[in-house]
Parts: structure tokens; C-alpha cells; sequence
């Protein structure tokens, strides 16, 4: 899929997240919404998945170790074809499948995520393994920026380099805020990317809000160069909803039903415009 459709799926898929979130009444919305134009390029321009066989042997890995922001992996599972729009109703509801943090019950789910700082180690094992196996499928990780303060990140990042996993791809969702504010005023992490470089990463900088951007990044990922991959994504919390961006209170929220109304024209608006 190309640019420009990838624009309007992430577009489509913003405006069935808000409704998921505002009908379920709970979610990660700003993150869900800074991380979501990235989940879109990865499912329809990148991975090897299969929906049809989940399990497939030569698949692509995901993991979402941000698992608080299971709103954004939903609707894009659902839209792959992963499971039904049954699923997404039943959000929020008693005994819905669908959590508040993916499991690896729900099709396409490689493993249990929420419990930040987990997820690259998961993956810098998912990466060795098809090292040891001498296997071609890729592993993918999604990491929140208030979740580098997590030490077990470090651990996993030293050991994706001692075992040169060229076949590993991290992003950071670097929004700049979590829960309780600022990441700068938390637990400062810049500067960012000489500290993963320092680990022996290749790391660069894209614009995570870009669709455009993302995907050069993702075509141009070197996959002989013995090194594991960073991509430090510079997002907006809450993109695409004027009065949720860059406002840390909308960590966790659910809108208004005179918020849900005005986030809808904005978004429609522009997917009229795609």
C-alpha cells in the first residue's frame, strides 16, 4: 500500500479508534493516537502477516511493548481481518475478549504486554531465535518514551548488539509525555539517540506524525549491517484531535460526547480531503 492510501486507512482507522475508546468508555487515547500512524504503515505496508493463519512459521514478529496503547493495535488488527468488528463492540463491556492490554489470545498477539520494559527483551529473543535458525522473518518493537526509564530496556539493548541482530527493528513513540507530565521533568532522557548509538544500535531520528516518513524508513532498513535498528519516533500525543495534542492529562482519558462530536468533524474533514 502507498502513501497516499496510508494516509486515509490511518485517517479511517483514527476515527474508529475515538469511537471505540469514547463507546467502551476507557482508553490510552493521546498515546494511542501518536503511535497509530506508525501501527498503520507497519500491517499494511510492511510486516509479513497472514491473518488467515495467524501462527504462520514465516511471519513477521510484533510486539507492543507500549501495551497500554492495545486501543491503536486493536483497530488495526480488526482492519487487517485479525478477527471481526464484533470484537471492537464488545470493548469495554463484561466479558469482552479484548483487554485494557493485549494478550496472546487475540489473533495476532505474539505475547502479553503492559508491563512496560518487557517487550524489547521478548524481542531480542524472537530476533535470535531466527538468527540461531537461520530464519529470514524480521522482528518488530514499539516502546513508549516513559518507558525508557526501565532498566531491563538497557539489558536488551546490550545483548541485541553483542549478537549483531540486524534483524531487529525498535521505535520509540517519542511523544515527550507520560502519565505524570513531561519525560523531561520525569526522568530526562535526551540525549537519546548518543545513548543508543553508545549501545552499538543503528539509530535515526523520523518524523513519527509523517506517514510519508515512516514508510522511507521502513524501506530502507539494512538488514546486513549487523547492527539492531532504532527508530526514535517524534510523534505528537493525541495527533489528529486539536484539543487532545501535546496535553499530558489525555495519557488516559475518554472524550465527551461533545468532545467524541467535534474530534469526528476534524477527522472527517480531513478524510474528505484525502
Amino acid at each position: 500500500m502507498e502513501s497516499k492510501e496510508l494516509k486515509r486507512k490511518a485517517e479511517l482507522l483514527r476515527r474508529r479508534l475515538l469511537t471505540l475508546i469514547y463507546q467502551g468508555g476507557t482508553g490510552h487515547t493521546g498515546g494511542d493516537l501518536s503511535v497509530l500512524n506508525l501501527l498503520t504503515v507497519l500491517y499494511n505496508h510492511t510486516l509479513h502477516v497472514d491473518p488467515k493463519n495467524p501462527k504462520m512459521a514465516e511471519r513477521d514478529r510484533f510486539v507492543l511493548s507500549k501495551g497500554h496503547c492495545a486501543e491503536a493495535l486493536y483497530v488495526v488488527l480488526c482492519n487487517k481481518g485479525f478477527f471481526g468488528e464484533e470484537e471492537l463492540e464488545a470493548y469495554g463491556k463484561y466479558g469482552a475478549h479484548l483487554g485494557g492490554h493485549p494478550d496472546n489470545t487475540i489473533p495476532g498477539v505474539e505475547i502479553n504486554t503492559g508491563a512496560l520494559g518487557h517487550g524489547l527483551s521478548v524481542g531480542v529473543g524472537m530476533a535470535l531465535s531466527a538468527k540461531m535458525d537461520q530464519k529470514d522473518w524480521k522482528t518488530y518493537v514499539v516502546m513508549g518514551d516513559g518507558e525508557q526509564a526501565e532498566g531491563s530496556i538497557y539489558e536488551a539493548a546490550m545483548a541485541a548488539n553483542k549478537y549483531h541482530l540486524d534483524n531487529l527493528v525498535a521505535f520509540i513513540d517519542r511523544n515527550g509525555l507520560q502519565i505524570s507530565g513531561s519525560t523531561e521533568k520525569v526522568m530526562p532522557l535526551e540525549s537519546i539517540c548518543e545513548r543508543w548509538t553508545a549501545f552499538g544500535w543503528d539509530v535515526k531520528t523520523i518524523d513519527g506524525d509523517s506517514v510519508e516518513d515512516i514508510v522511507y524508513a521502513l524501506d530502507h532498513v539494512d538488514f546486513t549491517n549487523r547492527k539492531p535498528h532504532l527508530f526514535v519516533s517524534k510523534s505528537t500525543k493525541g495527533l489528529g484531535v486539536g484539543f487532545m495534542e501535546n496535553v499530558a492529562k489525555w495519557h488516559h482519558g475518554v472524550p465527551s460526547a461533545a468532545q467524541y462530536e467535534e474530534a469526528l468533524k476534524d477527522i472527517d474533514n480531513r478524510i474528505a480531503n484525502c
